[in-house]
């Protein structure tokens, strides 16, 4: 494969689109049949695009929103508005009406394209209060009474137009940008306090796609799966940009209840994917196995476990034997082939990220010939900091930095990271922006982490997540929270304990385990609530968390915790659009039981 060699998006759309004109870009699910684009469709309506933008009036670097659920249209738009020399903001279609209009009005949006009646909905409730507002335009729905609300359709007609009276405005538009002109706003999660705008250039982007496919290899024979929301700089990056860079194929699940489903039918070559979804397929697997017949667990956990010495003996450079490998040959054929025609057939590997990969569930995959190789990163960073190789994946961490990037470890154990990665800086928040970026341009992540013997890098937590116990231990909450979320019964889960004499945890049920096992127990009950308070179902969590801490020290362990009866949520405000738990805020909302709690156990 040629190596890619773009200053910026904009260029590399150009380029990409001449090449593979004839070749499907898009594929997407209509009416239940799945339906394509190829290259040069994908061109002339991001054309059309960028001249109903420019014929409404955009100007150079104005910043244009996009909430929307995944589809060929929001890689369209987004395309149309960078090409177009706009700015793209990403938005969250979970998020909620106070959420959206604070991030459309702190961006500073002019236009707002909305995926549908739902998001636009959201967006009339404000359209008003925002002067600077000028359209909205919704994507897929019917037109709403409101003048500043346009079609898709319209806009398109209106771009026709404007192509029509301006021939070659697109590609000397494109071809105008530079590396260093802003490209996207993206909004981090915000764990804490309000989200910061992420100011990244053509370049940090570009970068970035050069450097992980050094690494990764990817072409014009691949076929992405894509289902992580594009408003998250992970998806946006790997299955948006980098996959469009080497002509490859994206096809778009109709959601996520329907990716399995999906997987099936177009048969994925790669797919990036966050931990949670791993951790589910997982859970998925042993729960269907643990159902078999006794003859069929030990077969697969067999098989299993001879994938396992298999990839043991790969990693230190050990050939697999006649004996082991027709063990395999053997676990192939029963038990492998199975898994891997679940995951589509002709997966080549899994790209995670986002959050970290607990190893148990790498190894598990690893072991059955599937491949997940786990990087590194944040929005700040384009996001890609590592990633691990094929050829030497190393389980347990998160793979060595780019070659284009510099990451050192601080004195505290701080990751920091240097190169054409790093975000411009936070929109309108210069004080933030230097907490973060120092004045020799070092970016400091937040993560704690250290290199192994072979320049692998492992994280250990967020640097503020640690927990410091009243005795003065030292505890990471997060690798004990990625073994108990593995767990059939657990759903969420959040260790606490800051300052306290031991550690405790919140922990959500997964109630569709929990209520059918209750029924086999013939337990009654009609709330959530009640079904939490039996002492069996205490029995089971007791035996699941005594189970789950075996392997941590002495005052790592868990020593008491909360069941809740409802999930953390975002409308709740306890987590992020990206799923991630708000720490602090979860433990004001719930302070008066965190106080009982530890109250009764000092009194016991």
């Amino acid at each position: 494969m040629s190596e890619v060699k773009y200053d910026t998006i904009s260029e590399m759309f150009i380029s990409v689109t001449n090449k593979y004109a004839d070749k499907p870009a898009y594929k997407y699910k209509e009416d239940g049949k799945w339906k394509e684009l190829t290259f040069a469709q994908v061109r002339d309506n991001v054309e059309t695009i960028s001249g109903g933008l420019k014929s409404i009036g955009l100007k150079t670097g104005d910043h244009v929103g996009i909430i929307s659920h995944n589809s060929y249209l929001w890689a369209m738009s987004d395309y149309g508005i960078s090409c177009a020399k706009g700015v793209t903001t990403t938005i969250y279609p979970t998020l909620t009406t106070k959420q959206v209009k604070w991030i459309v009005q702190h961006a500073e949006c002019k236009y707002l394209f909305c995926g549908d009646l739902e998001q636009t909905e959201k967006v009339l409730t404000f359209v008003d209060e925002l002067k600077g507002l000028q359209n909205v335009i919704v994507l897929s729905g019917e037109k709403v009474g409101h003048p500043k609300v346009i079609l898709y359709s319209e806009l398109m007609a209106k771009g026709a137009e404007y192509r029509n009276n301006n021939p070659g405005f697109f590609e000397k538009d494109a071809m105008s940008i530079k590396k260093s002109d802003l490209l996207t706003l993206i909004y981090t999660s915000g764990t804490t306090g309000e989200p910061k705008g992420v100011m990244l250039t053509h370049g940090n982007l570009t970068s970035d796609i050069i450097g992980s496919l050094k690494v990764i290899q990817a072409d014009d024979k691949d076929v992405f799966l894509s289902f992580l929301p594009l408003s998250h700089v992970f998806e946006r990056m790997a299955g948006h940009f980098l996959a469009t860079s080497v002509g490859a194929t994206i096809c778009y699940a109709e959601s996520i209840n329907t990716v399995a489903d999906n997987m099936g039918e177009i048969h994925p070559t790669l797919m990036t994917a966050v931990p949670r979804f791993y951790e589910k397929v997982y859970a998925k697997i042993i729960d269907n196995i643990s159902s078999a017949s006794s003859v069929k667990q030990k077969l697969f956990w067999w098989s299993i476990n001879a994938g396992k010495k298999a990839e043991n003996l790969r990693e230190h450079g050990h050939s697999v034997g006649v004996f082991l490998g027709a063990k395999l040959k053997i676990a192939n054929k029963l038990v492998f082939s199975k898994l891997q025609k679940k995951v589509g057939g002709r997966l080549r590997f899994f790209a995670s990220g986002g959050a970290p990969l607990s190893k148990e569930i790498g190894q598990f995959f690893k072991a059955a010939g599937i491949s997940i190789l786990e990087g590194y990163g944040l929005t700040e960073t384009s996001p890609v900091i590592t990633i691990n190789p094929f050829e030497k994946n190393k389980l347990g961490t998160v793979g060595p930095p780019l070659s284009n990037v510099e990451v050192k470890i601080a004195e505290d154990g701080e990751i920091l990271t240097k190169g054409p990665h790093v975000m411009k800086g936070y929109f309108k928040d210069e004080i933030a922006t230097r907490e973060v970026l120092d004045e020799d341009g070092w970016f400091h992540t937040g993560d704690i982490g250290m290199f192994d013997d072979d320049g692998y890098l492992a994280i250990t937590d967020r640097k503020k997540n640690i927990i410091v116990t009243s005795g003065g231990k030292n505890v990471a909450p997060q690798p004990m929270e990625n073994v108990l979320v593995m767990s059939k019964w657990i759903e969420q889960i959040l260790v606490i304990g800051d300052k306290r004499k031991f550690v405790s945890a919140f922990i959500v049920p997964s109630f569709p385990n929990l209520e059918a096992w209750a029924k086999e127990k013939a337990l009654k009950w009609e709330t959530r609530e009640e079904l939490i308070k039996f002492p069996e179902v205490k029995e089971l969590y007791d035996r699941v968390i005594d189970e789950s801490m075996e392997g941590f020290a002495q005052f790592e362990k868990i020593k008491c915790y909360i069941l809740l009866s409802q999930e953390f949520t975002i409308e709740s405000d306890e987590l992020t659009p990206s799923m991630k738990i708000r720490r602090s805020i979860v433990e004001k909302h719930y302070a008066e039981l965190i106080n009982n709690m530890y109250d009764e156990v000092n009194d016991n």
